[in-house]
């Protein structure tokens, strides 16, 4: 069988290498690529895919019919034009988060998707990328810890200010902290408490460590809830030098019968390696190693590419995360220090 062909679009966060690796791992081949200018993640890109071919016009890999899929981590602000652009092109397409940054952006892609039935599907790494989270979402499907009624969501990041375009700095433009991160930890409270829809019940922002960059924040809450489940989310640009990855990213589960906690990148001071599971029931105390654990969504993408089906993440989820993650950005209160 010919493997589904795919290209990468828009060269400017490193997040594509993942996705990238993610498709092809999964079955898929890599076509080409394409970019405008020489963004910093370029080399890497390079070095992990040397002989994918550059194209230097986007219309090749658009009006190519051989390609299917397009990946695009271009800057968040253009990330919806070049998806409908895609989308009218005939082309299914897994976008960075934020998939986009605007409620008006948002509109336009669903309207896109519901004209064209093409997939706009937007990569959640926090979820898609971590072993662990497929192993909890394995227990909780099996009931044990019974009811999620609760989750907390923490994203720290390493800012690596030094290393950053200017627009990273540029609210206009990345679309903020909640829009931006945030849309991580929602997505996973969406999937864990089996629930569609949510309400934002509260939401701040704030830059308090980095002067510099005025139109910047580097720090945000919310907290939102759906029928009898709660949800908290704390995100920052905050990971000290110290720590050995990007993030202590962790993520709690809360049920009727028992929780789970993960810690998804890095058990300080503890264990080794990534992808620590810990849980509590009424039968067991236990952690568990996750690092051989399954990721689906790349190989269920491409199921749902060939097969017209939606088993990677539902279609209105992905729109519906969007939409709670900008509402929050909005809506929340400014906590600046500086």
């Amino acid at each position: 069988m010919t493997p589904l062909r795919f290209a990468a679009l828009g060269l400017d966060h490193r997040h594509i290498y993942g996705m990238s690796q993610g498709m092809i791992d999964a079955g898929a081949e890599l076509a080409a690529w394409w970019t405008e200018g020489d963004p910093q993640p370029v080399a890497g890109f390079t070095k992990r895919f040397p002989d994918v071919p550059r194209v230097t016009q986007l219309d090749q890999i658009l009006n190519d019919p051989a390609i299917a899929l397009v990946l695009i981590a271009c800057r968040p602000d253009q990330r919806a034009d070049l998806a409908i652009r895609a989308m009218q092109a005939g082309k299914d397409v897994m976008v960075d988060k934020p998939g986009c940054i605007t409620l008006d952006e948002l509109r336009r892609l669903q309207d896109t998707v519901a004209r064209t039935g093409r997939i706009w599907s937007v990569n959640f790494s926090e979820r898609f990328e971590v072993p662990a989270v497929t192993a909890a979402t394995e227990l909780v499907r099996a009931g044990a810890i019974g009811t999620v009624i609760h989750t907390t969501g923490l994203g720290p990041h390493r800012l690596n200010a030094q290393t950053r375009p200017d627009w990273f700095f540029n609210a206009a433009t990345y679309g903020g902290i909640l829009t931006d991160i945030a849309s991580h930890q929602i997505e996973q409270f969406l999937h864990f408490t089996g629930q569609e829809d949510a309400e934002i019940t509260m939401a701040t922002v704030g830059n308090h460590a980095n002067p510099d960059h005025p139109g910047f924040e580097d720090f945000g809450t919310l907290a939102l809830r759906s029928g009898s489940a709660q949800g908290f989310i704390r995100v920052d640009w905050y990971t000290a030098d110290a720590l050995p990855n990007w993030g202590d990213g962790r993520l709690f589960i809360a049920g009727t019968k028992g929780q789970i906690e993960l810690r998804k990148y890095v058990d300080i001071a503890g264990r080794p390696g990534t992808d620590h599971l810990y849980l509590v029931n009424q039968d067991e105390c236990t952690y568990v190693d996750c690092s051989k654990s399954d990721l689906p969504y790349f190989r269920n993408l491409m199921q749902d590419i060939l097969l017209r089906s939606e088993t990677a993440c539902p279609q209105s989820r992905t729109f519906r995360v969007c939409d709670l993650a900008i509402q929050a950005q909005e809506m929340a209160l400014k906590r600046d220090q500086i």
